[in-house]
């Protein structure tokens, strides 16, 4: 057991953090024993499902099936209206917004069989209330290599007051495997001026000596963006529950001529030759997204170097900016600080104009301080982004343990305010990524779910060659299709190929009418969270347009437009290009966790990740299908389907010995199928305690 009176200086003038008092976390147990598992509630209301459905699955599902839990909402009552949420868009922060709805759009009757089914399964989240983008993963040093004390911290910025934006501070958890996790009292609050209206996103550095520096962007009393420095006050705790806040904080305040709303987010800091320190932080100057860079020694004396590492016209305030290298040789990822031969390096930025994160990958050039990309078409902003859906203020860290690195990003809601404040939660992180040059095209990272998820791997399915006529559905009996891995591939029809005429029209995934269009070559997937008679579907699909000079191009895409028969959901078509090289099947990766529906191509090329909130395709009632849709080829399908297990995400357990020792409570349980009764248990809980907080 550590000294809770450990003195740790990291500051040269010799000033000390105070001594903390640990502080416990108290978990109280009920003994439920839940009886029954959750079924749906499956109902057709007549839709016409696409041209010749195959339906080789004799499965019947009793329409009149209940899922268990009581249903309160009342029909009766007059549907609320949905009002324009009301914070300033200049926070500088992530925050929902009503307005894509009209303020005259009637609130869907949400049940709570419908709101309870929205809560992930194995998807990191918070208990209660509203999250939105990471602080930081924890964290890897140049160096001195440290996998702190055998666990992975997670900040993200949290309210703890209600699932709607606000009172932001900062929420923590960590793991041992990034896919359970144990949540832990709050790292940082919003109690002294320079951050009274905000402790918002920060990175973490450790030190070639052991001390881990944090910096974070604070908001003031009055409004202004700062940098501020917090440590641990007890670096000997492998959680880290406690934070001193540096008293001579600001330690950055904007530049001369910087708006008090343009200077935020330090990146983490990564090492010069001359053996400084150095940071990114994002702004703006005029329309031209910016990041000036900082040297320190001591993390509390700065130095602005001339010029910005690099900038962009007309993309508006940079937000969330990262800077790491990727190796041009192989897939590892390398530390932050790497450089030299062999070695491209990425600036990705969040865009606070369109709530999108783009990279670039280019050249830096340490001596200058500038950063140049590759290729100028497809620069910072105007070019790739990590996520095609809703995927925003992302941060990526080294993983030393397993030599990769690690990406993470916030998923929002694309629902009503009004929903999420009768759910009692708002937002999630998607599934760590990990990040890697695609040295195939030498222009795309490959983005693939960190190998742990397949740990929640359980029973699956298989099927080979699959033909799919033009206009076809096919069914696919999968078992319980709220928690599932889908890994596909595809083959079209080679003579159908090459027969099709050539064409100049563009397509456009977002313009398109999504998975209805039906061309020559395309759309061919999946439909996923659907319902029997398709009335709900989420398709998740490829799109093949063949140029005039014979050439192909194909589009990755998912459409939400039959998602939902709720009114008050976004139902956008998302999607982008994605490179298919000679000799390539067209391949996907799909990771379905109730509301959240991840997508990967060509294995990451190009993702996309989306959230729908089906009425009817929930519980018991969800399918998948494969389908066809082109006009004038056959598609060939070979896929396998996982069970994917629930994670466990709950608070840490008051005993002071296993928070110490470094390693898990001794009653951790993993997602293992010989554990995956007590999984289905502990979820069905959730689901309980979940439909109280709307009772």
């Amino acid at each position: 057991m550590a000294d809770s009176n450990v003195s740790y200086n990291p500051l040269p003038d010799g000033e000390r953090p105070r001594p903390t008092r640990r502080r416990s976390i108290v978990l109280v147990l009920s003994g439920l024993l839940v009886v029954g598992f959750l079924v749906a509630l499956l109902s057709d209301n007549g839709s016409i499902a696409p041209a010749n459905v195959i339906d080789n699955d004799n499965n019947n599902v009793n329409d009149n099936a209940k899922n268990g839990l009581n249903d309160v909402s009342s029909s009766s009552k007059e549907p609320e209206r949905l009002r324009p949420f009301t914070s300033a868009s200049s926070a500088g922060v992530s925050e929902k917004s009503n307005r894509r709805f009209g303020s005259r759009t009637a609130s869907y009757p949400w049940t709570n069989n419908m709101l309870s089914w929205q809560r992930t399964a194995f998807h990191f989240q918070p208990q209660k209330n509203w999250m939105n983008g990471t602080a930081h993963i924890l964290i890897f040093s140049f160096l001195r290599p440290v996998f702190y004390k055998g666990w992975y911290h997670l900040f993200y910025q949290y309210n703890p007051n209600g699932a709607i934006w606000g009172d932001i501070v900062w929420g923590h958890a960590v793991s041992k495997d990034l896919i359970h996790w144990y949540h832990l009292p709050l790292a940082m609050v919003a109690d002294q001026w320079y951050d009274i209206m905000g402790v918002w996103t920060g990175s973490a550095t450790i030190l070639s000596d052991g001390k881990l520096m944090m910096l974070y962007t604070g908001s003031t009393n009055e409004s202004v963006q700062v940098q501020n420095l917090a440590y641990p006050a007890d670096p000997s705790d492998p959680l880290l529950i406690k934070w001193v806040k540096y008293p001579g904080n600001p330690v950055l305040v904007p530049p001369p001529g910087i708006g008090a709303k343009d200077f935020r987010d330090p990146t983490t800091a990564w090492l010069t030759s001359e053996g400084k320190w150095r940071i990114a932080i994002g702004s703006r100057i005029n329309r031209t997204g910016i990041t000036f860079v900082y040297d320190t020694k001591d993390f509390i004396n700065y130095e602005l170097l001339r010029g910005v590492l690099h900038g962009v016209p007309n993309t508006g305030m940079w937000e969330c900016v990262d800077f790491y290298p990727v190796s041009t040789t192989g897939e590892h990822g390398l530390d932050t600080s790497h450089n030299g031969p062999g070695v491209k390096h990425v600036v990705k930025a969040s865009m606070d104009d369109d709530r999108h994160d783009y990279y670039a990958i280019g050249t830096y050039h340490e001596k200058n301080v500038t950063w140049v990309p590759d290729n100028p078409e497809i620069d910072v902003g105007i070019g790739i982004r990590y996520d095609y859906g809703l995927f925003y203020a992302s941060k990526t860290f080294y993983d030393q343990n397993k030599k990769r690195r690690v990406l993470w990003g916030w998923i929002g809601e694309s629902d009503s305010e009004i929903a999420d404040v009768k759910k009692g939660w708002a937002s999630l992180q998607g599934i760590p990524r990990t990040v890697a040059l695609d040295t195939k095209t030498g222009s795309n990272l490959l983005q693939w779910p960190v190998e742990e998820v397949d740990s929640l791997r359980l029973t699956s399915k298989e099927f080979e060659k699959i033909e799919l006529k033009p206009g076809s559905v096919m069914p696919l009996d999968v078992g319980s299709a709220t928690q599932l891995d889908i890994v596909a591939e595809f083959e079209l029809d080679k003579a159908a190929l090459e027969k099709t005429a050539e064409s100049n029209v563009e397509f456009s995934c977002s313009s398109s009418e999504g998975s209805a269009e039906r061309g020559a070559l395309g759309p061919f997937g999946l439909l996923v969270l659907a319902d029997d008679s398709l009335s709900e579907q989420t398709p998740v699909y490829f799109y093949i347009a063949k140029g005039k000079d014979g050439s192909l191009k194909t589009y990755f895409c998912t459409d939400q437009s039959r998602s939902s028969e709720a009114n008050d959901v976004n139902k956008s078509k998302y999607g982008s290009f994605v490179p298919v090289l000679e000799g390539e099947k067209f391949s996907m990766r799909v990771l379905v966790d109730h509301s959240i529906v991840e997508g990967f191509a060509q294995g990451g090329r190009t993702t996309i990740t989306s959230r729908v909130y089906p009425t009817k395709a929930i519980y018991g009632a969800a399918r998948v299908f494969l389908f066809n849709n082109a006009t004038g080829a056959s598609v060939t399908s070979s896929l396998k389907a996982w069970q994917m297990n629930s994670a466990f995400i709950r608070p840490y357990p008051d005993d002071d010995d296993e928070r110490h020792s470094g390693t898990e409570p001794t009653h951790e349980v993993r997602g293992s199928k010989t554990k995956y009764l007590g999984n289905l248990l502990t979820s069905s809980l959730l689901f309980l305690n979940a439909r109280n907080n709307f009772l």
